[in-house]
């Protein structure tokens, strides 16, 4: 004989997996780690400066 399978459990599972695999690829596409974001984020403001140090006034 066959098992029996609750249909809705089976339902929720395949709902959950789909949201998983699109989250994952949510991730891949939009995420970075915290400390990516701190790496960018002090390398851009660390160019600032250098970028500000370089500029002289016409007076």
């Amino acid at each position: 004989m066959s098992d029996i399978i609750n249909l809705n459990k089976a339902r929720k599972q395949k709902t959950r997996a789909e949201e998983k695999a699109q989250a994952d690829a949510y991730a891949v596409k939009f995420g970075r780690t915290k400390a990516e974001r701190l790496l960018t984020a002090a390398r851009e403001e660390k160019a600032r400066q250098r970028l500000d140090q370089q500029k002289f006034e016409d007076e």
